[in-house]
């Protein structure tokens, strides 16, 4: 597969095609998103809401959630406003999420199996303090997660107050927006 990819890449520079894509790193319409992984969204989500590459800066996990105040997703949104401008984000989930009720156990089990050992899993929760249930864990629903998300954003003591929150949850299928308020 990797060949294929360079081999794709080759014909994409030397034809020019990446001329279509030329911008630079501010983001157009000074908006960062949250949202997900989900591969579902990749296209989808940029096509449904409108934007065109270079327009937005665009920050995806496993859910589109914040898990802590201090971590990447946070650093991220803090580099796009005040590196790059951006003065709204939006955090934009999305309907049959696979975090919406994962349980942490699930993901152990399967690590387990590929050969964690639980010697090992259960030195990283006391070294590192992971609590597992929350740092693997997913959520209840979709939308308190959005607003809790958007919570962590509009309270942040590193976020100042002009900054837009705006939360949404779209359907994976349809590209279907909704509000979250």
């Amino acid at each position: 597969m990797i060949d294929e990819v360079f081999k794709h890449n080759k014909d994409f520079v030397e034809s020019g095609a990446y001329k279509a894509y030329v911008t630079d790193k501010f983001p157009d319409m000074k908006v960062a998103i949250l949202t997900c992984m989900d591969a579902r969204l990749i296209e989808l989500l940029p096509s449904a809401i409108g934007f065109k590459n270079g327009d937005v800066k665009i920050i995806k996990n496993a859910g589109g959630i914040i898990s802590h105040p201090y971590g990447s997703v946070i650093r991220s949104i803090l580099v796009a406003i005040y590196q790059l401008g951006v003065n709204t984000i939006w955090v934009i989930g999305h309907s049959d999420c696979g975090m919406n009720h994962l349980e942490a156990t699930t993901l152990l089990d399967s690590m387990r199996k590929h050969g964690i050992s639980q010697d090992l899993l259960d030195d990283i929760a006391v070294n590192e303090k992971i609590d597992y249930d929350s740092w693997l864990g997913g959520f209840p629903c979709v939308h308190d997660a959005v607003k809790c998300s958007m919570s962590t954003i509009k309270n942040h003591p590193l976020i100042h107050k002009d900054i837009t929150v705006e939360g949404m949850i779209v359907n994976p299928k349809t590209g279907e927006l909704t509000r979250v308020l």
